[in-house]
């Protein structure tokens, strides 16, 4: 008797862990997904602050060259 529970018990175990390991691989894959979503909105954004900076810096050099 106390083998049958011991096994049930077990087996709701692993279940429980299974559900568990599913939940945290799906949040996890949502992340990643929302990160590279997030990733591909800013490029264009740092792309453009590159430029600015690149400007800025070609404008400061005229700046002491005068």
């Amino acid at each position: 008797m106390v083998l049958w529970i011991s096994l049930a018990v077990a087996v709701l175990a692993l279940i429980v862990l299974a559900v568990l390991l599913h939940g945290v691989l799906g949040g996890v894959a949502r992340l990643r997904r929302e990160l590279d979503a997030g990733a591909r909105e800013l490029r264009p954004v740092l792309e453009q602050v590159q430029a600015t900076v690149a400007a800025a810096e070609r404008a400061r050099g005229r700046a002491d060259e005068s």
